[in-house]
C-alpha cells in the first residue's frame, strides 16, 4: 500500500522559511520521481516542484529562486525548502508520487504565509 505523509507546514511571516516534509512508503523510493503541488483558496491544484530518480528538479516559475526540493532515500524522504515566503505562497500542499501508472496523494499540509 503506497502512503505520502507531509508534515512541516504552519503559519509563517512574510519573507519567512519553512521545510515541508513528505515521507513515503510502500514503493521503491529511490527510482519513484517524487513532486509537490499546492491548492490556494479559490485556485486549482497546481505543480510546484518536481525531483526525479536521478536528482533532477524542476520548479514553477512563481517558486524559482526561493524553493529547493531534495531526497534522501535513506529514508524515503523528500524536502521542499521555502525561503522567501510569500502571501500568494498560502495553500494547501500536497506530496505526489506516479508509482505503477497510478498517482498517489498525500493528505496536504497548509501553510500559511501571513503577518
Amino acid at each position: 500500500q503506497v502512503q505520502l505523509g507531509e508534515s512541516g507546514g504552519g503559519l509563517v511571516q512574510p519573507g519567512g522559511s519553512l521545510r515541508l516534509s513528505c515521507v513515503a512508503s510502500g514503493i521503491s523510493f529511490s527510482i519513484a520521481g517524487m513532486g509537490w503541488y499546492r491548492q490556494g483558496p479559490g485556485k486549482q491544484r497546481e505543480l510546484v516542484a518536481s525531483i526525479t530518480s536521478g536528482t533532477t528538479t524542476t520548479y514553477a516559475d512563481s517558486v524559482k529562486g526561493r524553493f529547493t526540493l531534495s531526497r534522501d532515500n535513506a529514508k524515503n524522504t523528500v524536502y521542499l525548502q521555502m525561503n522567501s515566503l510569500k502571501p500568494e505562497d498560502t495553500a494547501v500542499y500536497y506530496c505526489y508520487t506516479s508509482w505503477l501508472r497510478r498517482a498517489y496523494w498525500g493528505q496536504g499540509t497548509q501553510v500559511t504565509v501571513s503577518s
